[in-house]
């Protein structure tokens, strides 16, 4: 507010004796002369008194109004002698002032005026000082509307009685008084003007008390007092402050006084000093905030001439430079002052700006004459003093208030974008006076661009926010380049100096800048040329002074904003044409030879000089002469960033810049031409130390990165240096082999977040080099590791895994299949899946070294390069051996015997030889460990019944050696594992060549499942190999001949193709299937499958266990699904381990996954596996459902005894189902449970929510894989069984539906079965509708067509997906099942009972293939939209017929706040499902699209009406069961104009129905009700005069005594209680000024009931609501409309608050009553128009007294008057303090009373914690409200009053 009391000093208040104001009315009672005992007097008061009950009959004419006014004066004029008041004067007053209506007649307005005259010469000065508060408002508002004859007469009133009246008298209500005359002052050619003129200057002179010299001071007070009304009247009200202006122009005082002024001829100080001392102190005292307020209100007026009038008045009399704006008044109100006048640029008038401009840069008197004295000459120079002068002036004066509140603008917390628009133009607009432009714009640019940045986050839609984005555009691009690029580089500059202790400002000046360069236009010829590469050169040499800070490990913050900032320097060089770098002199190369020091210098004086060059040019654009020409820039910005390289090149890697910094060198490199010339070979030196530590550190993320930037800083040299001396330098082969061994470690298959980024290094290293045979050496080197036994140099594992990485991800890498079906005969060398020439050749000498392991020594190096081989590489290697066969005999012996190991390396003719040998039995019981030294070539039998054969031997030998524990007894030893590995395979030989194991076989099944199992655990992957080969030999050899034909399959399973089977064949199944009596697997098989499946051991050799369980499974013919489930459920975990390590690795950069060597490719090889496992499992299921089928006999004709003995025998066809059924669902389990598993990893790239754009192209190609690999199974999974994995895929949906869930989860599903070629929409929606039909009718599907109903999901869970997913269907795709729903939907009608549930959803999805066929041209036939429109309307009835509409019994506002606890199933989508007001809440917007006829619509509209309207409206819970979804179906079906006469009833039976006016519906006032009622009320006016005919008047005739009197008073009062607020209700709900003709009805009305007592019917208890229609009309109708009803509302809230004086009689105003009355107050007060500002001063002080009262004032108005006496009976009780009244989210003023606050006080508490307060507050806040010039926050007002009108607490 303005400054405190105890700041400002006021003028002494004169002595007075006694009060210095006249007492307060306090009872509106008269003192009624008839009760005094003189006759004369009661015979006076009794003809008054029937004069006055005149008006009370019908007054239809101006005649009959003159007729009363004459009654009335001759009644007054038979007054007794000496008698000089008026009896009933408050009655009297207000009949008065009902006369004075603007409706009524001119002669009726001069009857009245000549009654008040003569009352006014009767009552005589002192009588009329008193009553003034009962004639005052009556006349104030007149001269506003007065004709001609009428002004004069009215003029002369206030000439003759009220100006002579004493200044205590009019000092309550001096503003009304100066409102009321201010109306003659518009127009100063008008007769009124002068005499209006007149009587506001002796106004002035009776308040100040001025003699007639005008030197001599009574009461200086008074002036003070008369010009803050004056300011106030002139900021309160708008159209009445023209007349202000005028008046102002006279007689405002100048406040800047001139030299002439302050001295007199002799120089000295005269009474002209004097008199401005006192004018001054007038308009200024006690504070001078108004003075400024009243201008800001008068800059802000909409007429273009109030502006301009306040403008000059600025000019004239308030120069910036008085001592009044630059001393007195406060730095916020000249902030205010001259934001106001700058917004008048707005209007883009000349006559404005020209004034605006001089006030704002002096008077130009002086030196204009100055010039025009000069000759031609000098006028130039003078015209720059000028200049120079004015802008002097305005910088000291009014610069910083200016820039200060346009910052404000800028910065306002409004979301409104209108007002964040607004200083972008004003700023725009004081541009074109450069004077100005150019001091205020430098001030507020980054401000400017800082506020819409900051706006974006804000605002409240993308279409204000663009609005916004608008204005600063053309704001920006008037700018001068100069300026824009000055301020960002200064505030770059400044920030990059703060950066260590401020670092947030830093954040935001990057985050700044970046938003200038995206939004707005810098390509501007001189921006490309000049300015950007200047910011550029200057942002290269802080970064490199702000490095050096950054290099401390205990700063790693600092790296980021560091990173940004070369970022910045990045984006800005990509804009800077080659042109702007280029040599101004080509030979110039000066700056080439600077060393460090040099350049530092050098780099100071840049800095230096371009300071200096914006400090001259300032917003020049182009400057005469560039001090600094680009030659200079392009050489120090080159030298600089190959400091900052080299430099870098020392800092730990995880404090690295290097690549932000490469990247700046390489655009400048290449922007430049002159700088190939330069010498910048010299890095290589610091290159090579950079890559010795690359190769010596750890390999992570920051290692990579480096080595990235090293690459593109040798790409980038290689550029800028001749061929020669690049191919020459011997330097370079030193560092690449380094970056190659860097980069070796990130090939592991470990870490597959950096494989791709690891090979593209590689391959570049390539491309860099000058020695073509380099990589291959290095790659070569580095897969071989030197023996530690003998110095040999041989190929390590770990090698062979990273350059079996390196082979995968060169150039194309050919898919799974290709490469498999490559092994076929004849297929040709090259094509898609051979490598490019270039690769093929420089990997050919590792793979070489791969190939040779199979020769080799390694055990783990052969299983890794022969399972390698099998799947990934073999094409190429036998592609390339055919091409060399004839190129060289000894390499030609080399591949071929390569070629024979990849085939197979042991001979087989060497067998039967073994076979026909034998040894003793003796020999056989030496130890194993010795005798397999010994046997297989010494041993010989000379008898055969003393011998065995060899292999028999050798077979018990390696049966001892490969069991566990022997493999136990020898693990010290380091050859133990690679001994059992070939004992195994020499046994599993054995056992494939013998004719007979009878002789071991005990033994043998013994140790061959116990060598598998300790090859798990030991875990010894080779050996893992040779149990399982050992294994599955074993098994067909002992599992019988029916096992042996599997032989051939497995053999080729293991060989060739083992890729997805479908699920629709059975003929391997016929093959494998054992019979009846074979023997079945130990039980301990299995659980060695799972756990070599399981073990992180099994991971390197994962394919082979993979081949090994779809070689077992036929094996498990008879208990299949009793082992299914356990291994499916292996296969899932291991699964979602290894994908959720895999996650996060990259989710947290961890470079190092220890769950698998190989994660990814183990992933896809259990993928593999587990899709096998579940075609197995899914072939035998379908064989034995044919099985069952086929041995079904044929039903044989039914007769008479066969229909008689049907079904009396037991029949076993049950117990068949049942197993069958059985089995089904294990398989149906194993299928949800793959289906979900790959959902999860097909939707991991939509999942993912970091992006880190360093491992971007490893995450794409593994998630890419990864999707591909989970998209085939689910292809495959839905050609075997399509419904039941669409159903898990719904229920999958279902979980993201949850309230707790993220939408976006939700288009997951719908985005999968939109890709999948098995659930294109023609064969999903069936399957949609086969799974409805298994939960509400399964006995009308087949069975092979029902659903197992394994997934936990309702019907109405499925029509809600049916919804769903019918609406992310493109339009097109109509086509594709228009045929299936339509005979769904038929089927459905058909038979709906069993459908009750789902049928609201179902009429939805109908609704939906309306609007979606209504898009397409596939809705152009008429036949098909007929039939869509009659299933539509067959379907809404069944939907009413079957399923009518119910009602809970609890509140559906508890229901819906508190929703029940349980399964997802069960709560989730059920309410919404079974709801049919939802559904056609949705449905009947769209509704003309889906029923095209208008016939139907109309009978789909009365369907819904009569159905869900009329039963919901008279429902036995109305208001209760009324929702939300309700009123907004019922307002959808109010705007069909098809249905403009079947829901009117409806609403209006609801709204007058006594249950309407509720909380509940109190809550759905302001969203629903208001515009349901708002189309109710357009459909028919005289919803109004219904309403109203309702109400009676009160009467007290036929009133009984006793109860009957009591219920029929009570029962009247409520339903004129109800009828009020209805009043009350449609006001609200129509359009502002909608009911004009009844206003003067509801007048009426209320005058009738303010009669009413507490005897009456109705009685005075209805009183509330009456102030309810009052606060309606006052939001509602505009205040011209209201003339005649501000009597009824002055004497109704005098009387009502008046009740409250201690020991009134509260009989007609009770505290409820009292509460709506300081309510309707509050709004008055608080919207503050211009005819209540007449009668504010009788209940609020309104004045600067409110704030500054004198001493010894007593207070007039009613409020305060009261709040006193309140305070001063209640003592030191309890009292509270209302908020305030500027609303924390508007900013706009709203009312201190809320009912929200009331509602928590007792009744009796109201007085002391409510009216109390509100009292004592209500006049201080009124004027703090108009101090801060805030708007009304009217919404706020509405929804208090909505609240009040809905509160039922109150009704009788």
């Amino acid at each position: 507010m303005a400054p405190e009391k105890s700041q400002l000093q006021r003028a002494g208040s004169p002595a007075l004796s006694g009060r210095l104001s006249p007492a307060n009315p306090r009872s509106r009672a008269d003192d009624d002369a008839s009760s005094k005992p003189d006759k004369a007097h009661r015979r006076y008061a009794a003809g008054i008194d029937r004069a006055l009950s005149l008006f009370d009959t019908a007054l239809e004419g101006w005649a009959d109004y003159i007729s009363f006014l004459g009654r009335l004066l001759k009644a007054l004029q038979l007054h007794p002698p000496g008698v000089s008041d008026v009896p009933h004067k408050t009655l009297v007053a207000q009949r008065l002032s009902q006369c004075l209506n603007p409706p009524l007649g001119p002669g009726v307005h001069q009857k009245a005026l000549e009654v008040y005259g003569y009352i006014f010469s009767l009552i005589g000065k002192n009588g009329l000082g008193r009553d003034l508060p009962y004639y005052l408002p009556g006349l104030s508002p007149v001269l506003a509307f007065a004709s001609l004859s009428v002004k004069q007469p009215l003029l002369a009133l206030f000439d003759t009685f009220v100006v002579p009246l004493e200044p205590l008298a009019l000092r309550p209500a001096l503003k009304a008084i100066i409102l009321a005359l201010l109306p003659g002052l518009e127009e100063e050619s008008s007769e009124e003007f002068e005499r209006t003129h007149d009587i506001l200057s002796g106004l002035r002179d009776a308040v100040g008390g001025s003699t007639n010299d005008g030197r001599e001071v009574q009461d200086a007070s008074g002036h003070q007092f008369f010009w803050q009304c004056m300011f106030l009247a002139a900021i309160t009200s708008p159209s009445r402050r023209l007349g202000a202006l005028a008046y102002l122009q006279r007689h405002l005082p100048r406040l800047a006084p001139t030299k002439s002024s302050s001295k007199d001829m002799n120089g000295k100080t005269g009474g002209h000093a004097n008199r401005f001392s006192y004018d001054l102190e007038a308009v200024t005292s006690p504070e001078p905030g108004l003075l400024i307020r009243c201008f800001v209100a008068g800059l802000g007026d909409d007429q273009l001439l109030v502006q301009r009038g306040f403008l000059d008045l600025l000019v004239t009399h308030l120069a910036l430079d008085s001592d009044v704006l630059q001393h007195r008044v406060a730095s916020e109100d000249l902030i205010k002052l001259a934001t106001a006048a700058a917004s008048v640029v707005s209007r883009r008038d000349m006559s404005l700006n020209r004034r605006l401009w001089t006030w704002f840069l002096g008077p130009e008197g002086s030196s204009s004459d100055q010039i025009t004295s000069q000759g031609p000459l000098e006028n130039g120079n003078g015209r720059d003093q000028s200049r120079k002068r004015q802008m002097k002036y305005f910088r000291r004066y009014g610069l910083h208030a200016l820039v200060q509140g346009i910052m404000k603008m800028f910065t306002t917390d409004t979301i409104m974008a209108t007002e964040r628009a607004r200083p972008f133009r004003i700023s725009l607009a004081l541009m074109d006076r450069w004077e100005i432009g150019g001091l205020v714009v430098p001030e507020i640019f980054l401000p400017a661009l800082r506020g819409v940045w900051r706006y974006e986050q804000s605002a409240s839609t993308p279409e204000e926010y663009a609005e916004v984005l608008r204005s600063a555009k053309v704001f920006f691009d008037g700018v001068e380049s100069g300026l824009i690029w000055d301020e960002i580089g200064t505030n770059l500059l400044q920030a990059t100096d703060m950066v260590v202790s401020d670092r947030q400002s830093f954040g935001e000046s990057l985050d700044l800048a970046f938003f200038i360069i995206k939004n707005f236009n810098i390509q501007e010829e001189d921006m490309l040329l000049e300015h950007i590469p200047l910011l550029t050169l200057s942002l290269l040499q802080k970064v490199k002074a702000l490095t050096p800070s950054v290099e401390n490990p205990a700063q790693q913050e600092y790296l980021d904003l560091a990173n940004r900032l070369l970022s910045l320097v990045g984006e800005l060089l990509g804009f800077v044409p080659s042109r702007a770098l280029s040599a101004a002199d080509p030979e110039s190369t000066s700056l080439w030879s600077y060393r460090k020091s040099d350049l530092d210098g050098e780099s100071k004086r840049f800095l230096a000089n371009m300071k200096e060059y914006y400090k001259q040019h300032g917003g020049q654009s182009t400057p005469s002469k560039s001090k600094i020409d680009s030659n200079t820039i392009a050489n120090l910005s080159i030298l600089t960033a190959l400091q900052m390289v080299m430099r870098e090149m020392s800092v730990p890697l995880s404090e690295s810049l290097l690549d932000a910094q490469v990247a700046i060198l390489d655009k400048l490199l290449r922007k430049v031409p002159a700088a190939r010339r330069l010498d910048v070979i010299e890095l290589l030196p610091e290159i090579h130390e950079t890559s010795e530590r690359l190769a010596a550190a750890s390999a992570d993320h920051a290692q990579l990165k480096s080595i990235v930037s090293v690459l593109s800083l040798l790409d980038t040299l290689r550029l800028a240096v001749p061929s020669t001396t690049w191919l020459s330098d011997h330097r370079l082969r030193l560092i690449l082999p380094n970056l190659i061994t860097a980069l070796w470690p990130h090939l592991s298959p470990a870490s597959p977040n950096s494989n791709v980024e690891a090979v593209r290094c590689i391959w570049k290293v390539h491309q860099l080099s000058v020695d073509q045979k380099l990589a291959e050496s290095c790659i070569a080197s580095l897969m071989v590791q030197t023996a530690k036994h003998d110095e040999r140099e041989i190929l390590d594992i770990e090698g062979a895994r990273r350059f079996a990485v390196l082979w995968s991800h060169s150039n194309s890498n050919p898919t799974s299949h290709a490469r498999r079906s490559s092994l076929v005969p004849g297929t040709p060398k090259m094509g898609s899946t051979t490598k490019s020439t270039e690769e093929a050749r420089i990997l050919a000498r590792p793979l070489s070294l791969l190939l040779d392991t199979l020769d080799g020594p390694e055990p783990e190096l052969y299983t890794f390069a022969t399972g390698w081989l099998q799947s990934s590489a073999n094409i190429q290697i036998k592609a390339t051996t055919a091409d060399d066969v004839a190129a060289d005999l000894d390499e030609c012996f080399y591949y071929l015997q390569t070629l024979l190991n990849l085939i197979q390396c042991t001979s087989r003719e060497i067998w039967p030889i073994l076979f026909s040998q034998a040894v003793r039995k003796e020999q056989n019981d030496e130890p194993s460990h010795k005798r397999s030294h010994l046997q297989g070539h010494e041993q010989e039998s000379s008898s055969k019944s003393d011998a065995i054969s060899v292999q028999i031997s050798l077979a018990k030998i390696c049966l001892k050696v490969s069991s566990k524990e022997f493999g136990i007894r020898y693990e010290s030893s380091l050859s133990v594992s690679r001994l059992q590995q070939r004992a195994v395979s020499l046994l599993q030989e054995i056992i494939l060549r013998s004719k007979s194991i009878s002789d071991i076989e005990d033994e043998l099944k013994t140790c061959v499942v116990g060598t598998l199992a300790w090859s798990v655990q030991k875990p010894d992957p080779p050996l893992q190999v040779s149990s399982i080969g050992l294994t599955s030999v074993w098994l067909t050899r002992t599992l019988g001949e029916k096992s042996r034909s599997m032989n051939g399959n497995h053999r080729r399973i293991l060989s060739g193709d083992h890729s997805s089977r479908t699920s629709g064949s059975t003929e391997r199944l016929d093959k494998e299937i054992p019979s009846a009596t074979q023997a079945v697997p130990p039980p301990a098989l299995f659980d060695s499958l799972l756990e070599g499946l399981g073990a992180p051991g099994g991971r390197p050799v994962l394919h082979h266990w993979i081949r090994f369980v779809d070689f077992c499974l036929p094996l498990y013919s008879s208990n299949l699904y009793q082992i299914l489930l356990p291994l499916v459920d292996r296969f899932v975990k291991s699964i979602e381990l290894l994908f959720t390590n895999l996650k996060s690795s990259f989710e947290h950069q961890d470079t190092r996954i220890t769950a698998a060597l190989e994660p990814v490719t183990t992933i896809i090889e259990l993928l593999g596996g587990l899709e096998q496992t579940l075609a197995g499992a899914h072939d035998r299921l379908m064989e034995e459902q044919l099985a069952q089928s086929n041995t079904k006999t044929p039903e044989p004709t039914q007769g008479f005894f066969g229909n008689m003995v049907s079904g009396v025998f037991p029949s076993d066809a049950h117990a068949s189902r049942s197993t069958t059924a059985n089995n089904r669902l294990t398989v149906i389990l194993c299928f949800k449970d793959a289906v979900k598993l790959c959902l999860r990893l097909w939707s991991w790239d939509a999942e993912t929510s970091w992006r880190n754009p360093a491992m971007s192209g490893s995450f794409n190609h593994i998630s890419s894989r990864l999707k591909n690999r989970a998209r085939r199974i689910l292809e495959h999974l839905f050609t075997a069984e399509s419904l039941e994995c669409l159903e898990t895929l719904i229920g999958s949906w279902l979980l993201t539906q949850g309230p707790s869930r993220p939408p976006s989860s939700s288009p997951v599903v719908l985005n999968l079965l939109h890709v999948l070629d098995g659930s294109r929409p023609r064969n999903t929606v069936p399957a949609i509708f086969n799974a409805l039909y298994s939960r509400t009718n399964p006995s009308a599907l087949d069975p092979e067509r029902k659903s197992t109903l394994t997934s936990e999901m309702s019907d109405m869970d499925l029509a809600h997906f049916l919804v769903e997913y019918t609406r992310s269907l493109e339009d097109d795709t109509m086509d594709e099942i228009w045929n299936d729903c339509m005979a769904f939907l038929k089927d459905v009608l058909t038979n709906p009972l069993p459908h009750r549930q789902i049928l609201p959803r179902l009429l939805e999805f109908t609704a939906m293939l309306g609007f979606k066929v209504d898009n397409t041209g596939f809705g152009d036939n008429r036949r098909r939209r007929r039939e869509l429109s009659d299933l539509f309307l067959r379907q809404l009835t069944a939907t009413f017929t079957i399923k009518p509409l119910n009602f809970p019994l609890e509140n559906p506002s508890a229901r819906d706040q508190h929703p029940a606890s349980g399964s997802l199933q069960a709560s989730q989508h059920e309410s919404a499902a079974d709801d049919i007001t939802t559904v056609l809440a949705s449905v009947l917007p769209n509704l003309p699209k889906i029923l095209v006829d208008s016939d139907r619509i109309t009978t789909a509209s009365t369907t819904i009406s009569t159905q869900v309207v009329t039963p919901t409206l008279r429902w036995k819970s109305f208001p209760q069961n009324v929702t939300s979804t309700f009123l907004d179906l019922l307002l959808s079906l109010s705007r069909i104009a098809e249905a403009s006469k079947v829901w009117r009833k409806d609403v209006g039976e609801a709204f007058n129905d006594p249950r309407f006016f509720c909380r509940y519906s109190g809550g759905l006032a302001a969203s629903r009700w208001l515009p349901l009622l708002r189309q109710w009320i357009i459909s028919d006016k005289s919803r109004m005069t219904e309403v109203l005919l309702r109400i009676p008047s009160p009467t007290s005739a036929g009133i009984m005594f006793g109860v009957g009197a009591s219920s029929a008073r009570l029962e009247a009062d409520r339903k004129t209680q109800l009828n009020l607020r209805r009043v009350a209700t449609l006001l609200l709900a129509a359009a502002a000024d909608s009911f004009l003709e009844s206003v003067g009805t509801i007048q009426e009305k209320l005058s009738d009931l303010l009669t009413a007592t507490a005897a009456s019917s109705p009685s005075s208890a209805t009183r509330a609501e009456i102030y309810m229609v009052l606060r309606a009309l006052v939001l509602q109708t505009s205040p011209i409309h209201l003339a005649s009803t501000w009597p009824l509302i002055t004497t109704e809230l005098q009387d009502a608050i008046s009740s409250l004086y201690p020991g009134r009689d509260r009989d007609r105003f009770n505290m409820y009553c009292v509460i709506h009355a300081c309510k309707l107050l509050d709004l008055l007060v608080t919207t503050a128009s211009d005819d209540f500002q007449l009668r504010q001063w009788l209940f609020v002080t309104d004045s600067i007294d409110a704030v500054y009262r004198p001493q010894g004032l007593q207070p007039y108005a009613l409020v305060d008057d009261l709040a006193e006496d309140l305070d001063a009976d209640a003592g030191t009780s309890q009292s509270v303090t209302l908020s305030a009244p500027i609303s924390s989210h508007t900013g706009c003023r709203k009312p201190l009373l809320s009912a929200r606050m009331l509602q928590d006080i007792p009744k009796e508490q109201l007085l002391d914690r409510a009216i109390r307060p509100f009292l004592r507050q209500l006049s201080i806040m009124a004027f703090e409200g108009i101090y801060s010039m805030t708007s009304f926050d009217r919404q706020a007002a509405v929804d208090d009053l909505l609240f009040d009108i809905f509160d039922d607490k109150n009704l009788v």
